[in-house]
């Protein structure tokens, strides 16, 4: 096989931030790494890209051989390549996120590497530049959000406006003005109103909604600025 002379091999990563939401929270999935450097410590799900495949057949690979989970839409995030990412040997890293429904996964979840989901908010240190890249996955999940619809797909059939208000107030880590949040929402025409009422909250009830698939799939790509003044978020 014909190499190109005077150039030096370095090894290409794949690493997978996974988020998850609960219907509450939003968690982060993590393993224990079983190998050195950092041996059993807490990290994003890694392996390396193999001669056979492309890097998205490499996420999706990783990711089903360290947690189980299999069907996830992962998006390319960002390509780490500090010199001393890892000291055992210079490794590019490209990373992928993905934001899916805990519920509608936890089924596949492997216990063979002892995948565990963490709240974002109170995960451990992890290693390398691990905590970099969920920064950065974060901060693109939130710009995204902002712009497009996303996160109506982590909802269940039908839904409060309340419910709805908690997923964006979990991914923004802050809280909306009710009744702004509600215009907004309305404005969109991506959710239909049904007539019964969730009371688990309140006397008074909250009327639940469906998406408006149709309207749904035309918006899909369409910039709704959805959360005023996002930038302060991202």
């Amino acid at each position: 096989m014909t190499q190109y002379k005077g150039q030096h091999h370095i090894l290409v990563a794949i690493d997978c931030i996974i988020f998850g939401f609960d219907g509450k929270d939003i968690n982060l999935l993590l393993i224990k790494r079983a190998f050195e450097p950092e041996k059993n410590k807490w990290s994003l799900m890694g392996g390396f890209l193999q001669p056979n495949e492309t890097l998205d057949e490499a996420a999706n690979r990783v990711l089903k051989q360290l947690t189980g989970l299999e069907g996830v839409y992962m998006e390319q995030l960002q390509v780490f390549s500090e010199i001393g990412r890892d000291p055992m040997e210079r490794t590019v890293s490209v990373a992928y996120f993905a934001l899916i429904d805990l519920h509608q996964y936890e089924k596949q979840i492997s216990e063979e590497y002892h995948a565990e989901w963490f709240l974002l908010s109170k995960k451990p240190r992890l290693i390398f530049d691990h905590d970099d890249m969920v920064r950065l996955a974060q901060k693109q999940l939130r710009y995204k959000a902002a712009l497009h619809p996303i996160l109506f797909q982590l909802l269940p059939e039908k839904f409060t406006i309340p419910q709805l208000q908690n997923l964006y107030e979990c991914v923004y880590d802050t809280l909306f003005d009710n009744r702004n949040f509600t215009r907004k929402v309305m404005s969109t025409g991506l959710i239909v109103k049904l007539n019964g009422k969730d009371k688990s909250g309140s006397r008074k009830g909250a009327y639940y909604y469906r998406l408006d698939k149709r309207t749904y799939k035309v918006k899909e790509d369409a910039f709704l600025n959805f959360v005023p003044k996002a930038d302060k978020f991202i």
